[in-house]
């Protein structure tokens, strides 16, 4: 039973791998359904996960699904000392936080970018997650652990990129990580300094100022040279007659 669930994985996750680029370590979104049921079915999430991918795992959380089971109490104080062994992700609600099912949606908008799992026992939320392609879902039933197959989405997202009519979130990365080793693609902090340089140019104006200031240092130095001439003149008149007075 146990090795026919692991290949079910294991053809499920493949769907994921060659369309999605998930990889590993696998990343896993925990709400407090999920621990609370990890607990009930006394499941050690750490040593189970990876065995059953078959990969390494790492068990994520974010602050408002930890701020949801402080607000619960005692009777999810167990699931409660699960969700906080886990890595706390960065959430877009810092002020004001939400419900922990609202939380794990936001986690994986825009594609599902850093390829997380999902996790948990809320039947809305599986709904919604499903209603995204490439987005693998986890629960908890008979106290053992499931991936969940593939959603309709998923698998018409998968065709769609087999076809040739998409390409794929991996594909998508390899053609970047070719563009930016060819040169092809520039960063947007090059192009800011770039733009900084042109800014920080010499201005024309002040261009034009300088030749004034050749313009009028060649005319100080022409009325210099005209100033030693009238010396020179008053010079040599003053020789002329002296020598005419002297023969007189």
């Amino acid at each position: 039973m146990k090795i026919t669930r692991q290949k079910h994985a294991k053809k499920h996750l493949g769907v994921f791998r060659n369309n999605f680029g998930v990889r590993e370590p696998y990343q896993i979104l925990l709400d407090g359904t999920f621990c609370q049921a990890a607990l009930r079915g006394r499941i050690q999430l750490r040593e189970q996960l990876p065995r059953y991918l078959m990969g390494e795992t790492q068990l994520c959380t974010t602050r408002c699904v930890l701020k949801e089971l402080e607000t619960l109490g005692k009777d999810l104080y167990g699931a409660k000392l699960i969700a906080q062994k886990c890595q706390v992700r960065n959430c877009p609600h810092f002020k004001n936080s939400v419900s922990g099912s609202e939380c794990l949606l936001s986690m994986v908008e825009d594609g599902n970018p850093h390829h997380y799992f999902v996790a948990t026992q809320d039947q809305n939320l599986s709904m919604k997650v499903k209603k995204k392609p490439g987005i693998p879902l986890m629960f908890i039933i008979q106290n053992t652990i499931v991936l969940d197959k593939p959603s309709p989405k998923t698998i018409a997202f998968a065709k769609a990129v087999e076809s040739g009519q998409l390409v794929s979130g991996q594909e998508k990365q390899s053609i970047k990580q070719l563009k930016e080793e060819q040169g092809l693609v520039k960063d947007p902090e090059q192009r800011r300094k770039k733009k900084r340089k042109r800014i920080s140019g010499p201005n024309p104006l002040s261009c034009l100022k300088k030749k004034k200031k050749t313009q009028d240092t060649n005319s100080s130095a022409s009325e210099k040279k005209r100033k030693r001439k009238r010396i020179r003149n008053r010079s040599t008149s003053k020789v002329l007659s002296e020598k005419q007075n002297a023969e007189g």
